[in-house]
């Protein structure tokens, strides 16, 4: 998520409130009303994809036709390279409302309203349409023969950790509850319960939850459906193919886990979904941590649903989502200040890699690349601590460094 915060205002005594986890308080029903608002808007948002992105080359066409002719002439590809696009525009736009067609009522407990098809759909912002184009590109990394070299990269050693700490062949793994929250389009999730483990997705984001409900519940046949998610890159491209090359999903049949598979998805707020102490076995958190607007709140979080003895396993860097986002709180910690934290909270440090490098959906043949520098480190809540999840053992120690004047986390 990005945005603008601006520039700081002159300190005259008054702050500007910030938008806190606990400042805003709604009725049940304001709640239940802004929800559904919410809702609907990112179906909007799914409905006017095309419109959106169509408009976008349009006004591509209408520049090149303002060329001199003898410059138009001699880029005879142009025009048939945007028709192609327009294709793929339009192939997208067939997927995303294959996607929305049947999430109504996909959750259990929610009712939205009945659909209304005759609902003008109007413009949505530049901020929900990346939103939708990022999606795009999620079909790519959790469900693509193309994404496995990045799925490798940072799914693999948590999958892969898990099992060394829960050794199918010394346990019951079908009774080892692992967790994942921000699972995305629940690949991580899918293979950690195709292992036998009793696993958990966890995602807040409409936009993911969509996608996530359509390739796990309606996508069967391999390799079935096409999506073109580099379309929308204009820039940076070697080849004009580039831009307009097929992906196809999903390259597993997501319908083919064992039987008796422990598998499953929520929605909601990882932070008000998750509050029963000493529940999991396991938190498995991967490009997760920074979503917060305070990371302290996520390992509060942790501590508390964690049984004795659980571990948490985490990989990701730290690029704070709420940084430059008007009116969000947004407390961006180093990796040594929430070390120092974790700690704190009494959590012990069994592994640590401080240098993992992974992309993050990734256009290899793009001329501009991204290259994450990601932490990785494994934590356990000690097996002897009894709790009720809501004091840490080491509270003591924090209370006495603020009145001994030193600076606490």
């Amino acid at each position: 998520m990005a945005g603008s915060m601006g520039d700081s205002a002159p300190d005259t005594g008054q702050r500007e409130p910030y938008l806190y986890r606990e400042r805003t308080k709604y009725s049940p029903e304001e709640e239940e009303r802004l929800e559904r608002q919410h809702f609907w808007k990112i179906i909007d948002a799914f409905r006017y994809y095309r419109t959106h992105v169509q408009e976008r080359v349009n006004r591509t066409e209408r520049q090149f036709r303002s060329l001199p002719q003898k410059h138009q002439r001699l880029l005879s590809g142009f025009l048939p390279n945007l028709a192609k696009i327009r294709r793929c525009v339009d192939q997208n736009y067939e997927v995303l409302q294959a996607i929305v067609h049947n999430c109504i009522h996909m959750f259990e407990n929610i009712e939205y309203g009945d659909d209304d098809n005759t609902r003008k759909v109007g413009p949505s912002s530049t901020f929900d349409m990346d939103k939708l184009k990022s999606t795009i590109k999620q079909f790519v990394r959790d469900w693509s023969e193309t994404g496995k070299a990045e799925r490798d990269s940072c799914y693999t050693p948590l999958v892969e950790e898990i099992q060394r700490q829960f050794p199918p062949d010394q346990c019951d793994a079908s009774k080892v509850s692992v967790l994942v929250p921000g699972a995305g389009l629940g690949r991580l999730t899918w293979e950690i319960a195709r292992l036998g483990y009793a696993c958990q997705g966890n995602e807040w984001s409409f936009f993911m939850l969509f996608s996530s409900n359509f390739v796990l519940n309606r996508c069967e046949k391999v390799n079935d459906l096409m999506l073109y998610p580099w379309v929308h890159q204009f820039s940076n491209n070697k080849l004009s193919a580039d831009q307009t090359r097929p992906v196809y999903f999903p390259d597993v049949n997501p319908q083919s886990l064992p039987p008796n598979s422990n598998f499953s998805m929520t929605a909601g707020d990882f932070l008000e979904v998750y509050t029963d102490p000493n529940t999991w076995d396991c938190v498995a958190t991967c490009f997760f941590i920074d979503t917060a607007h305070n990371v302290v709140d996520y390992i509060e979080t942790i501590w508390n649903i964690l049984k004795p003895g659980g571990v948490w396993i985490n990989l990701g860097p730290l690029l704070y989502h709420f940084e430059n986002m008007a009116n969000e709180l947004s407390i961006e910690l180093s990796y040594e200040d929430i070390k120092d934290v974790i700690l704190k909270y009494g959590f012990q440090l069994e592994a640590e890699r401080e240098s993992v490098l992974t992309t993050y959906t990734e256009n290899d043949r793009s001329m501009l690349k991204y290259l994450y520098d990601c932490v990785f480190f494994v934590v356990r809540k000690p097996a002897d601590h009894l709790s009720n999840g809501a004091l840490s053992p080491k509270d003591n120690q924090l209370d006495n460094s603020v009145e001994k004047g030193e600076t606490a986390t």
